[in-house]
C-alpha cells in the first residue's frame, strides 16, 4: 500500500522525536512518503495532490485543524479516486480522533491504525458541509455560531502571540467570556429547517456531526449525545442564558449520558439533512475549532458516506 504521511510541525503536542518514531513504525509496514505542512491550508493541497497521484492511503499527524484540511483536500476529488484516511492525534483536543475511538497517545494510536490496516478494518463517516463565499467547506465534527466561535477566535489571537493552545487556555477563555456576558445578551440567531417555522431568539447555536462536541481535558462534553458519524447533523441552541439555567445545561453536558433531547433553556434537532442558521448581524463562526470570521447566514447539509477511515 502506498501512503502519504502529512504532519503539522506546529501542532500542540507534536515533536520531531514523536514524528520520527511514528514514521519508522509506519514505514516498516507500508510504502510511506512524508510531507510537512508549511502554511495554513497546505494540508488541503497535499491531500488533494496525494489523491490525484494515486496514493491509496493518507495519514495525518496533527490536531483537528489538520484533520479538517486533509478531509477537505480528499473531498476535492471524485469518490472513486479518494484514498482511505487515517488520523493520528497531535493537537490539544483531537476530537475527531477520540470520537473514532482511537487512543489519544499518538504512538498507541499508530499501533491501532497499523492493526486496523492488517485486519482491513474500515468505517465510512459522514461529513458536514457549509456554503460560503469561498465556495464552501466540509467539517468533521462541529460548527458553531456565537460563544464557542468567540472562544476559538480569542485562542487563535493568543496563539499568534506565542501562547500554546492547551485545554487550560480554552477553558480559561471560555469562562472569561461567559462571566463577561459573552454567552448572553444577544439572542440574534435563528434556525431555519425545511418546511418548518423558523425558531428565533437563540443566543448560541452549535451543529455537530458526532458526539462529543469537544473535550474539557479527559471529559467529553455532550450537548447532542445522539449525534453519530453515520447519521445526519444535530443542532443544539440556547434559548435562555440566566446563570441557573446555563449552569444546569453545562452540568448535564458533562454527565455520562449527556444533555437530554428536551429541557429548559435549550432546543435540539436530530439527524437533519439540511438547514440554515441566520443572525440579525454578523456573529463569530467556527468549524472544527477554526475561526472563519463573522457571518450572518450559513447553510448546512450532511454529506453521507464521505470518507473511508482506518479505525
Amino acid at each position: 500500500m502506498r501512503a502519504l504521511f502529512i504532519s503539522n510541525p506546529h501542532a500542540t503536542t507534536m515533536t520531531p522525536r514523536s514524528r520520527e518514531v511514528i514514521v519508522r513504525a509506519l514505514a516498516s509496514d507500508i510504502k510511506l512518503d512524508t510531507a510537512l505542512t508549511e502554511y495554513r491550508g497546505h494540508a488541503v493541497d497535499l491531500a488533494r495532490q496525494a489523491a490525484e497521484d494515486g496514493y491509496e492511503l493518507v495519514i495525518s499527524f496533527g490536531g483537528d485543524g489538520t484533520v479538517n484540511e486533509v478531509a477537505n483536500g480528499l473531498m476535492a476529488v471524485p469518490e472513486e479516486q479518494r484514498p482511505v484516511y487515517a488520523a493520528l492525534p497531535g493537537g490539544s483536543a483531537n476530537v475527531f480522533v477520540r470520537a473514532l475511538g482511537l487512543p489519544v497517545d499518538p504512538v498507541e494510536a499508530t499501533g491501532a491504525v497499523l492493526e486496523a490496516l492488517h485486519t482491513g478494518s474500515r468505517r465510512t463517516v459522514n461529513l458536514g458541509r457549509i456554503d460560503g463565499p469561498d465556495g464552501g467547506r466540509y467539517f468533521t465534527f462541529c460548527a458553531g455560531f456565537g460563544w464557542d466561535a468567540d472562544v476559538v477566535h480569542e485562542v487563535e489571537r493568543q496563539r499568534k502571540q506565542g501562547r500554546r493552545a492547551t485545554p487550560a487556555l480554552y477553558t480559561a477563555i471560555a469562562l472569561n467570556l461567559f462571566f463577561r456576558g459573552g454567552m448572553g445578551g444577544d439572542p440574534s440567531l435563528s434556525v431555519h429547517m425545511p418546511e418548518r417555522h423558523p425558531v428565533r431568539g437563540l443566543y448560541f447555536a452549535l451543529v455537530t456531526n458526532t458526539t462529543p462536541w469537544t473535550y474539557a481535558g479527559p471529559s467529553p462534553v455532550q450537548p447532542t449525545p445522539r449525534s453519530r458519524f453515520e447519521l445526519g447533523l444535530d443542532v443544539f441552541a440556547l434559548t435562555r442564558v440566566d446563570t441557573m439555567t446555563t449552569a444546569n445545561v453545562l452540568r448535564m453536558m458533562f454527565s455520562a449520558k449527556g444533555l437530554p433531547p428536551r429541557g429548559r433553556g435549550y432546543l435540539t434537532w436530530h439527524d437533519r439533512e439540511e438547514f440554515t442558521i441566520r443572525s440579525r448581524w454578523p456573529r463569530a463562526f467556527q468549524i472544527d475549532g477554526e475561526y472563519l470570521g463573522h457571518r450572518q447566514q450559513v447553510n448546512f447539509r450532511s454529506v453521507p458516506k464521505a470518507l473511508r477511515i482506518v479505525a
